[in-house]
């Protein structure tokens, strides 16, 4: 991963750390997330909001040039409630940056796809003990791919996903 982190910032790509301890609820969640990505005062504290401001990085300087959001001491999130929602709301974000997408779903011209990572730093906690909380978001595929999990969008209401293959 750190070769990774290296690579995006040598892009010029943005790096954003958060502490897992901090994003042990919704409201907490929303009010990191919001203070470290430098959100809009608009940004409403709440999951559409979430997706809406993530994706809605293509305006950022370096957006262009991909942003990863590192979450240390995701432990911390391993039995949240609200894992599977935060995990489907964190794919939705990422597939609508790729594609471009404006908030409403349509294909922003001015706007260029640019990667969006999300990444779950554990210490304690095995990858396998969230499978079951991230597969309980809507539409999200899970699976252990190298000793990792991996998470993304799936089913015909998201065009060009597939399912997680190791």
């Amino acid at each position: 991963m750190a070769t990774e982190v290296t690579r995006l910032r040598e892009r010029e790509g943005t790096v954003v750390r958060l502490a897992g301890r901090e994003l042990r609820n919704p409201a907490s969640l929303f009010a990191v997330f919001a203070r470290e990505l430098s959100f809009p005062g608009y940004f409403g504290h709440n999951w559409d909001a979430l997706v809406d401001c993530l994706h809605d990085w293509h305006g950022h300087e370096t957006a262009g040039q991909g942003l990863a959001v590192l979450i240390d001491d995701s432990d911390h999130l391993a039995e949240a409630d609200f894992l599977g929602v935060f995990f489907s709301v964190l794919c939705e974000a990422g597939w609508k940056a790729n594609l471009q997408l404006d908030a409403d779903g349509v294909p922003h011209e001015s706007w260029s796809p640019f990667p969006l990572h999300f990444v779950f730093l554990l210490t304690e906690v095995a990858p396998s003990a969230f499978a079951q909380g991230a597969a309980s978001g809507a539409d999200v595929d899970v699976g252990l791919v190298d000793g990792r999990l991996v998470a993304t969008l799936a089913g015909i209401e998201w065009p060009g996903s597939a399912p997680v293959t190791p």
